[in-house]
């Protein structure tokens, strides 16, 4: 049996509250890997080509700053 195997059956054998916790855990790791990320890209230039078709848009009246576009 793999690692892996033996982890998802743990997991599924934990208490509801200790899931929970295993959940929001492995939640808050995968954002920090996310935020981890997008830093690296944006300090690498990545990201930069959002930039320009941010101030392309705006010039082009496509894109309006400051204005909340949810649906209640």
């Amino acid at each position: 049996m793999s690692s892996v195997t033996k982890i998802q059956k743990a997991i599924l054998s934990l208490p509801e509250a200790d899931y929970l916790q295993l959940r929001h855990w492995f939640n808050e790791l995968d954002w920090e890997k996310w935020d981890q990320q997008i830093e690296a890209d944006s300090e690498s230039g990545k990201l930069d080509f959002l930039i320009t078709e941010a101030f392309e848009a705006r010039k082009k009246g496509a894109l309006i700053v400051g204005r909340n576009f949810r649906k209640s």
